[in-house]
Protein backbone atom coordinates (compact mmCIF):
# COMPACT_ATOMS: atom_id res chain seq x y z
CA UNK A 1 0.00 0.00 0.00
CA UNK A 2 1.40 3.37 -1.02
CA UNK A 3 1.91 6.15 1.51
CA UNK A 4 2.36 9.72 0.15
CA UNK A 5 4.68 10.80 2.99
CA UNK A 6 6.97 7.80 2.63
CA UNK A 7 6.82 7.96 -1.17
CA UNK A 8 8.03 11.58 -1.02
CA UNK A 9 10.72 10.61 1.51
CA UNK A 10 12.03 7.73 -0.62
CA UNK A 11 12.07 9.86 -3.76
CA UNK A 12 13.99 12.59 -1.94
CA UNK A 13 16.55 10.07 -0.63
CA UNK A 14 16.91 8.39 -4.02
CA UNK A 15 17.58 11.73 -5.72
CA UNK A 16 19.62 13.12 -2.79
CA UNK A 17 17.38 16.18 -3.03
CA UNK A 18 17.69 17.90 0.35
CA UNK A 19 15.77 20.90 -1.03
CA UNK A 20 12.64 18.73 -1.00
CA UNK A 21 12.81 18.77 2.81
CA UNK A 22 11.03 22.15 2.67
CA UNK A 23 7.89 20.39 1.48
CA UNK A 24 8.27 17.20 3.54
CA UNK A 25 8.92 18.75 6.98
CA UNK A 26 6.36 20.38 9.26
CA UNK A 27 7.21 23.78 10.75
CA UNK A 28 7.30 22.22 14.23
CA UNK A 29 9.48 19.26 13.21
CA UNK A 30 11.80 17.79 15.84
CA UNK A 31 14.98 15.84 15.08
CA UNK A 32 16.44 13.33 17.56
CA UNK A 33 20.09 12.62 16.80
CA UNK A 34 21.95 9.49 17.89
CA UNK A 35 24.77 11.71 19.20
CA UNK A 36 23.18 15.02 20.26
CA UNK A 37 21.57 14.71 23.67
CA UNK A 38 18.78 17.25 23.23
CA UNK A 39 16.08 17.24 20.55
CA UNK A 40 16.72 19.69 17.72
CA UNK A 41 13.47 21.63 17.45
CA UNK A 42 12.04 23.40 14.44
CA UNK A 43 12.03 22.95 10.71
CA UNK A 44 15.32 24.80 10.14
CA UNK A 45 17.36 22.64 12.54
CA UNK A 46 15.69 19.43 11.42
CA UNK A 47 16.42 20.33 7.80
CA UNK A 48 20.03 21.15 8.65
CA UNK A 49 20.65 17.74 10.26
CA UNK A 50 18.76 15.74 7.65
CA UNK A 51 20.48 17.60 4.79
CA UNK A 52 23.88 16.75 6.27
CA UNK A 53 22.83 13.11 6.69
CA UNK A 54 21.65 12.95 3.07
CA UNK A 55 25.07 14.18 1.93
CA UNK A 56 27.10 11.92 4.23
CA UNK A 57 25.08 8.74 3.78
CA UNK A 58 24.17 9.45 0.16
CA UNK A 59 27.82 9.10 -0.79
CA UNK A 60 27.71 5.47 0.37
CA UNK A 61 25.76 2.36 -0.61
CA UNK A 62 22.90 3.49 1.65
CA UNK A 63 19.68 1.53 1.29
CA UNK A 64 16.57 0.78 3.29
CA UNK A 65 16.21 -2.94 4.02
CA UNK A 66 12.99 -3.10 6.07
CA UNK A 67 9.96 -0.95 6.78
CA UNK A 68 7.29 -1.15 9.45
CA UNK A 69 4.53 1.32 8.64
CA UNK A 70 1.52 2.46 10.68
CA UNK A 71 -1.15 5.07 10.09
CA UNK A 72 1.03 8.05 11.02
CA UNK A 73 4.46 6.64 11.66
CA UNK A 74 7.09 4.30 10.28
CA UNK A 75 10.35 2.63 11.23
CA UNK A 76 12.76 2.30 8.31
CA UNK A 77 15.82 0.11 8.86
CA UNK A 78 18.85 1.05 6.78
CA UNK A 79 22.33 -0.21 6.09
CA UNK A 80 25.43 1.13 4.38
CA UNK A 81 29.19 1.06 4.58
CA UNK A 82 31.30 4.14 5.32
CA UNK A 83 35.09 4.10 5.44
CA UNK A 84 35.03 0.29 5.71
CA UNK A 85 32.62 0.31 8.68
CA UNK A 86 29.21 -1.36 8.41
CA UNK A 87 26.46 1.00 9.55
CA UNK A 88 23.07 -0.33 10.62
CA UNK A 89 20.32 1.94 11.84
CA UNK A 90 16.69 2.94 11.90
CA UNK A 91 14.83 6.10 11.05
CA UNK A 92 11.71 6.47 13.19
CA UNK A 93 9.40 8.89 11.43
CA UNK A 94 6.08 10.41 12.52
CA UNK A 95 3.94 12.62 10.30
CA UNK A 96 1.04 14.91 11.07
CA UNK A 97 -2.46 14.96 9.56
CA UNK A 98 -1.16 17.05 6.64
CA UNK A 99 1.36 14.29 5.85
CA UNK A 100 4.38 16.37 6.89
CA UNK A 101 7.10 14.85 9.04
CA UNK A 102 6.95 16.34 12.54
CA UNK A 103 9.23 13.93 14.41
CA UNK A 104 12.33 12.14 13.14
CA UNK A 105 14.56 9.95 15.32
CA UNK A 106 17.70 8.14 14.22
CA UNK A 107 19.28 5.19 16.01
CA UNK A 108 22.64 3.76 14.83
CA UNK A 109 24.76 0.72 15.64
CA UNK A 110 27.51 -0.44 16.22
CA UNK A 111 29.50 2.01 18.34
CA UNK A 112 32.20 2.34 15.64
CA UNK A 113 29.50 3.49 13.24
CA UNK A 114 28.10 6.00 15.75
CA UNK A 115 31.57 7.48 16.27
CA UNK A 116 32.26 7.65 12.53
CA UNK A 117 28.93 9.30 11.76
CA UNK A 118 29.46 11.75 14.60
CA UNK A 119 32.75 12.84 13.02
CA UNK A 120 31.45 12.96 9.43
CA UNK A 121 28.23 14.75 10.34
CA UNK A 122 30.20 17.25 12.43
CA UNK A 123 32.40 18.02 9.42
CA UNK A 124 29.38 18.39 7.13
CA UNK A 125 27.53 20.64 9.58
CA UNK A 126 30.61 22.88 9.93
CA UNK A 127 30.65 23.35 6.15
CA UNK A 128 26.97 24.34 6.05
CA UNK A 129 27.06 26.92 8.84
Amino acid sequence: MSNPTLDAWHEMIEKRNAAALDDVLADDAVFHSPVVHTPQEGKALTKLYLSAAIMVLGASDFRYVREVVGESDAVLEFTCELDGIHVNGVDMIHWNEAGQIDDFKVMIRPLKAVNLLHRLMGQMLQQTR
